[in-house]
């Protein structure tokens, strides 16, 4: 074979390729404007695109994307000089939370609402009383509207959480000491939230008693948007309803004042029905106007537009192996056991060798023990909530052996909590009852039935353990209420007189009207000073029926009854006399 290349070659070699595509390793030759066109010799197509780069054939992609002109390509964007990092703006906690916005708030919403911030602006800006109850109404209303409006279901804890907190809002129409009415306010509020919410895990609960107050600009904003859609499409009937109300209340004051003056007996009654308003208290006014606007417009928007606290799950922590976390448990039974075991050895006659051995009278034995043991009772609790949180899970076994050693601690602080109440007996039998006294007696009492409720859920689950204790905190509130703190203060004291001659008259004057009926049946002198300033503070009270509580109309009934006589050199005598109350001098001041 020769070499050579054969003369076929040189003139494939120097000839076009077929379509005008140069062969792979040639140069294409520039194109002679004045030469004659070649009639065999296809024209390319300046619709179609280049078939070569770098002389490579190109493979068929499909149209290219049209290029933008260099005239109309802005600058580049400046370097940023700090090389910040942009981030995309995340949603908010709640954004998973709570629903779709509601639908425009509706006429009865509305009513509802304005209805709530009149009766605030001019019931309960002389006190509480039964207008709680007359705001709360309204403001109930407000809530059951929005919540029908947004196709809501009322379901059966619903309804529990907003009837207990109509019922702790009784607390106040029957009670005259500002404690428990201050107790049973704020846990009406919390139930209302719940009501709302509708809330059932842990944080659900916790969280939920407090969530209403998170509606607060949302609810306003709902009620300025309502108002103004509803200005806009009213085409004058908003003018005409506000005309007429001008109107009937123009009639009401001259035709009022006209009978008043007319009859002293119809004066009476509109002054005993309507409220007591002046110039003077007009921004206390305008401000409950406002606190019961806001608060009826919260409400509303939650029951229309709740947030889904149960949404916010809290993952159990890392299991722990069956040794690692029942032997630190079981250690602390056989402490609380060897401890019920001593107190069971007191309580069977060995009272007396243990404060011989102690020192201590009985009366110090009893208040330094009862303090010990109710903050017992309250670590364990907590120990029992971090227990269950790393409890070993996943077999029967290990679930087993959970409610084995968690059972008898609940079953052993039971216990510890009956002894913590023994001792508060054996103090009050020394030195008597007082608010201090009632309240942490309370307190473990109430720690027990949580004991309780945490051996039911042992047994029955504890899908129900959250929402239980909430219902036995309001219940408890309520009862306590109820039963009258002051008034049991009293009539304590008075057994202890007729028993041993013993009392605090000085701590008896500062309780409330609810002692008035139990100190009434005191003999003279102490009967007078135990009431005398109660009178006075009855004498001095000129507050309407709707902010008078049942114990301080009975009181005044029964003062009016039987006079208090002036006895203040004999009051001064009793009270310096602390050996006639029976307290000791390290006692003789409780500001409780």
């Amino acid at each position: 074979m020769s070499d050579q290349p054969s003369e076929a070659a040189r003139r494939s070699e120097a000839s076009p390729a077929p379509g005008g595509v140069q062969a792979a390793g040639t140069v294409p030759e520039p194109a002679d404007a004045g030469a004659p066109e070649d009639p065999g010799r296809q024209k390319p197509d300046p619709q179609e695109p280049a078939r070569t780069r770098a002389g490579v054939p190109a493979q068929d992609s499909g149209p290219e994307p049209p290029v933008r002109p260099a005239y109309l390509q802005g600058p580049p964007p400046p370097a940023d000089p700090w090389q910040r990092r942009t981030q995309k703006s995340s949603p908010g906690v709640l954004a998973g939370l709570r629903p779709s916005s509601p639908s425009a708030i509706r006429a009865a919403t509305l009513w509802s609402v304005l209805a709530t911030a009149l009766l605030s602006a001019l019931l309960l800006g002389d006190g509480l009383g039964p207008n709680l109850l007359l705001v709360a109404v309204p403001a109930t209303l407000a809530a059951f509207f929005a919540a029908q409006a947004a196709g809501r279901r009322f379901r059966p804890w619903t309804v529990t959480w907003a009837v207990g907190g109509l019922a702790l809002l009784a607390v106040p129409a029957l009670r005259d000491a500002g404690w428990p009415t201050f107790l049973a306010v704020v846990s009406a509020l919390a139930l209302g939230s719940l009501a709302l919410h509708g809330s059932r895990s842990w944080l659900g609960v916790l969280i939920g008693s407090l969530g209403l107050f998170h509606s607060v600009p949302a609810g306003l904003r709902w009620g300025v948007r309502g108002v103004r859609d509803r200005a806009d499409d009213s085409k004058g009937h908003v003018r005409t309803a506000v005309r007429s109300a001008v109107v009937a209340v123009v009639l009401l004051i001259v035709f009022g004042a006209l009978f008043a003056s007319a009859d002293a007996a119809f004066a009476d009654l509109l002054g005993n029905l309507l409220p007591d308003l002046s110039l003077g208290d007009a921004p206390w006014r305008v401000f409950l106007f406002v606190l019961g606007l806001v608060g009826a417009l919260a409400a509303a928007h939650t029951a229309a537009a709740p947030v889904r606290w149960d949404g916010i799950t809290v993952r159990p922590g890392p299991a722990r192996g069956r040794v690692e976390w029942a032997l630190p448990l079981i250690v602390l039974n056989l402490l609380f056991a060897a401890f019920i075991a001593l107190q069971l050895a007191v309580l069977l006659g060995g009272y007396d060798k243990v404060l011989e051995e102690t020192g201590l009278k009985p009366a110090q034995y009893a208040r330094q023990g009862f303090w010990q043991l109710l903050w017992a009772t309250v670590l364990t609790l907590i120990v029992i909530a971090l227990a269950l949180r790393w409890a070993p899970r996943g077999r029967s076994g290990d679930r087993t052996l959970v409610r084995g050693v968690l059972g008898a601690l609940c079953v052993l602080t039971l216990v510890v909590v009956a002894s913590a109440l023994r001792r508060m007996d054996l103090y009050v039998d020394s030195f008597g009852l007082t608010r201090l006294r009632i309240s942490v007696a309370a307190v473990e009492l109430w720690l027990g039935v949580v004991l309780v409720l945490i051996l039911a859920a042992g047994v029955f689950g504890a899908r129900l353990l959250p929402r239980a204790i909430a219902v036995s905190a309001a219940a408890g509130v309520l009862a306590f209420g109820l039963i009258s703190p002051d008034g049991l203060i009293a009539e304590h004291s008075v057994q202890r007189y007729d028993d041993n001659k013993n009392i605090d008259i000085d701590y008896l004057a500062g309780l409330s009207a609810d002692a008035v009926p139990a100190l009434d049946k005191l003999p003279e002198p102490l009967r007078s000073c135990a009431l005398e300033r109660i009178r006075r503070d009855l004498v001095t009270s000129d507050a309407p029926w709707y902010a008078s509580s049942w114990g301080e109309a009975r009181a005044r009934d029964i003062l009016e009854e039987r006079t208090v006589s002036d006895r203040e050199s004999e009051c001064y005598e009793l009270g310096r006399d602390t050996s006639e109350r029976g307290y000791e001098e390290e006692d003789s001041y409780d500001p409780y």
